[in-house]
C-alpha cells in the first residue's frame, strides 16, 4: 500500500532510476557556492522536470489578460505554488488581484473512495508530508513576494485541511472570487469533485482548468469527478506537446 511516509509512485525503468539516483547524488554533492545555487537551478533540470516549467509557461500567458486568482487543488511539496509566484513576478508584477490560493490537507491523501479504483494502491495518509510543512512552504512563498513590487501586499494563501469542507468555505468567504486558473493535483475522486463542484460558480468564459491524472488508470477519481461535474461532452480536454500526463481545459 501507498501509505509510506512520503509516497511517490514510480513508472520509470530501473536504468532511468539509476541514473536519476546518479542525478540527485550529485545535486547533493554540488561544489557551487551558496550564492550561485539558485542561480544555477537549471543544471539539474531534466527534461521531464523543465517540460513541467515549461507547460505552466504556457497556461500562464493564457491567463494574463484574463481577471481572477489562481488557485491549486493539491499543493503536497508546493513547486507548482512557488512557480506561479514566480511567474506573475516576471508578467504582472503589479497586479494585486492576481492571488494565488494553495488547498491541502498536508497531511497525505483524506477520503479514498471506491471510485479512485483497484490500481491506486493508496490509503487515507498517502502522500504525507513532514510535520510543519506548511509553515516552511509559507516562509519560501513570502521569500517569492519580496523578490517583487508590492511585496507589502500578501497576495497567497494557503487553506489547510479536508477540501470537502475547505474550498467551500473558503469560497463562501470570499464572494468576490473570480477564478482565472483553477490547477488540481489532489489524484483523488472525493476532493476534486467536492473542489469542482464549488469552483464552478466563480468561473467565467475563458477560466483554465488543468489536470494532472485526467485519463489516468492509476488515479481515474479525477477523470470521474470531472465527467459528473461538467460532462466531458462539454469539454475540450487539451495538452501541450511538452508534458505527457498534465492537461488543461479553457472554459
Amino acid at each position: 500500500m501507498k501509505t509510506k511516509k512520503h509516497d511517490a509512485i514510480i513508472l520509470s525503468s530501473d536504468a532511468e532510476k539509476d541514473s536519476y539516483t546518479q542525478f540527485v547524488d550529485l545535486f547533493k554533492a554540488s561544489p557551487l557556492p551558496n550564492d550561485e545555487i539558485l542561480p544555477n537551478l537549471g543544471l539539474f533540470l531534466n527534461s521531464k522536470a523543465l517540460s513541467r516549467v515549461l507547460f505552466f509557461y504556457e497556461i500562464y500567458q493564457k491567463i494574463v489578460h484574463k481577471h481572477g486568482i489562481i488557485t491549486e487543488f493539491g499543493v503536497r511539496w508546493g513547486q507548482t505554488l512557488s512557480l506561479m509566484s514566480a511567474l506573475r513576478g516576471i508578467f504582472e508584477p503589479f497586479n494585486r488581484h492576481r492571488k494565488i490560493v494553495g488547498f491541502d490537507t498536508f497531511a497525505g491523501f483524506k477520503g479514498i473512495n471506491e471510485k479512485d479504483g483497484d490500481l491506486c494502491k493508496c490509503a487515507d495518509g498517502s502522500f504525507s508530508l513532514p510535520e510543519n510543512y506548511a509553515d516552511y512552504l509559507d516562509k519560501i512563498l513570502s521569500l517569492q513576494e519580496k523578490f517583487n513590487p508590492i511585496s507589502h501586499l500578501k497576495k497567497y494563501e494557503l487553506v489547510k485541511g479536508d477540501a470537502v469542507k475547505t474550498v467551500p468555505t473558503y469560497l463562501k468567504k470570499h464572494p468576490e472570487t473570480i477564478i482565472s486558473l483553477a490547477i488540481f493535483d489532489f489524484d483523488i475522486y472525493l476532493p476534486t469533485k467536492a473542489a469542482l463542484e464549488a469552483v464552478k460558480p466563480h468561473l467565467c468564459q475563458g477560466s483554465i482548468l488543468v489536470f494532472d491524472e485526467l485519463c489516468d488508470d492509476i488515479f481515474p477519481g479525477e477523470t470521474v469527478a470531472l465527467r459528473e461535474v461538467f460532462g466531458l461532452n462539454n469539454v475540450n480536454v487539451q495538452r501541450l506537446p511538452m508534458t505527457s500526463r498534465i492537461s488543461y481545459v479553457e472554459l
